[in-house]
């Protein structure tokens, strides 16, 4: 296998791990690509669907939610592995393993399911601004490219900086929600039904199409090839018990981290019941009409700026994961290195032109429709992500030793089969 510069080679290997430590301190010092990874699963565009979810039919999706992070926290674990054992991202290993136009045509379908999630985001942070201080869409949309600046400034710092500035946000919007339960209220029995499947949510149409929003919204492409990445930050010990004990704690970071965004989306969902549907708003579906209710309905004006201020932080979270994988993908599958400050440059100027033309020719009406778009270009490359990550993993001539057990292949290959086929009744029922 011939030499490959690592991917982010500028932060390849900076987080030290003491060998000789304690189970705490070293569970600390692996700790942070989780939550780099955890911010994908509670991005606006998640919203959009628990916001649906829960003021249609109060807390009945919840066990959609947890569903679908179960699926999210094994396909994370398998990228983590892949990057450890391998020390090659995703991206990398789709390079060595397929032929040159394969590869390209997995680089393109990468890009566009980048710049679609880099798209909500962008949306997502203009909606917040314009909740917050009023600032028109279309200079919200524009203001986004500040976080080129942000995130070169926080990595020149050092890679850990960067996961303490999203750690930091994510605490932020943890906290708006926890001030939101508090008002809202919901009845504990009722939300804990909620975790139980039911088999109305197969029969009743209506309730499938919202909870396939929600699986398709979940599990995000760029997420795998990061994780496989940023996990290579870590400097452990290239030794077979080196890796099998960054696999353990890799797994560990990423499934408390994921935990924690189950948490948020459930949050989200148990709002919109307790508010919304209880109310009789079964209807509240965007983000904006959550926003102008959640006051009036809980009688609290704080209880919308708090929303908005959750949102604000959420976008920014993403904008800075999404903007990372796109410098993961471009250097994973083409071998082209360029300055980082234009490489990120490049990755969101291509998600703010589109943006920017819409919000000028169509407004609010048209960044929320593009919103949508971009949830199915997103559902569209799923599977050609999730299918190579569970086939290199389950390959003894890549993983030797650390291959999956024959069990964990038949789970991974149960879930990336449920995605495809979701993601695929969900795209149609987007067309049709």
């Amino acid at each position: 296998m011939a030499m490959v510069q690592p991917s982010l080679a500028e932060v390849h290997r900076t987080v030290a791990v003491n060998a000789g430590s304690r189970f705490w301190q070293k569970l600390l010092a692996f700790s942070g690509p989780g939550y780099l990874i955890a911010v994908g699963y509670m991005d606006p565009g998640n919203w959009a669907t628990d916001l649906a979810g829960g003021s249609g039919f109060g807390y009945s999706l919840l066990s959609v939610i947890l569903l679908s992070n179960l699926m999210a926290i094994l396909l994370q674990a398998l990228s983590s592995k892949l990057g450890i054992v391998m020390g090659r991202d995703l991206a990398q290993a789709c390079r060595d393993h397929y032929s040159p136009p394969v590869a390209f045509v997995l680089w393109l379908l990468c890009e566009l399911a980048i710049i679609a999630c880099d798209l909500a985001e962008v949306i997502g942070t203009a909606i917040a601004l314009k909740l917050l201080f009023g600032i028109p869409l279309l200079v919200g949309v524009c203001l986004t490219t500040a976080d080129v600046v942000l995130i070169l400034l926080l990595q020149h710092k050092g890679f850990r900086r960067l996961e303490a500035f999203v750690l930091s946000l994510l605490i932020i919007i943890a906290a708006c929600f926890a001030f939101e339960m508090a008002l809202a209220q919901p009845a504990i029995d009722d939300v804990m039904a909620g975790f139980v499947p039911t088999l109305q949510i197969v029969t009743d149409p209506a309730m499938l199409y919202v909870a396939i929003g929600i699986l398709g919204a979940t599990v995000m492409p760029h997420n795998l090839y990061l994780h496989s990445s940023i996990v290579q930050t870590r400097d452990f010990d290239r030794t077979m018990e080196g890796r099998r004990e960054a696999i353990r704690f890799a797994t560990i970071d990423s499934t408390i981290a994921l935990t924690f965004a189950l948490l948020i989306n459930a949050a989200i969902l148990i709002l919109a019941a307790a508010t919304f549907h209880v109310a009789g708003f079964s209807g509240v579906a965007e983000i904006e009409q959550a926003h102008a209710l959640l006051a009036p309905v809980l009688g609290v004006s704080a209880a919308s700026a708090v929303f908005a201020v959750a949102l604000l932080a959420s976008g920014q979270n993403s904008t800075v994961t999404a903007t990372l994988a796109g410098q993961v993908v471009m250097e994973g599958f083409l071998q082209i290195r360029i300055p980082p400050w234009l490489r990120r440059l490049v990755t969101r100027l291509l998600a703010v032109v589109p943006a920017i033309v819409v919000t000028a020719l169509h407004g609010e009406k048209g960044t929320a429709e593009l919103l949508v778009l971009s949830q199915v270009i997103l559902s569209m490359q799923l599977p050609f992500a999730v299918v190579p990550l569970v086939r290199f993993t389950s390959d003894r001539r890549k993983m030797g030793s650390f291959v999956n057990p024959r069990w964990l292949t038949a789970i991974a290959v149960l879930v990336a089969a449920a995605i495809i086929l979701l993601n695929i009744k969900l795209l149609l029922d987007m067309v049709w």
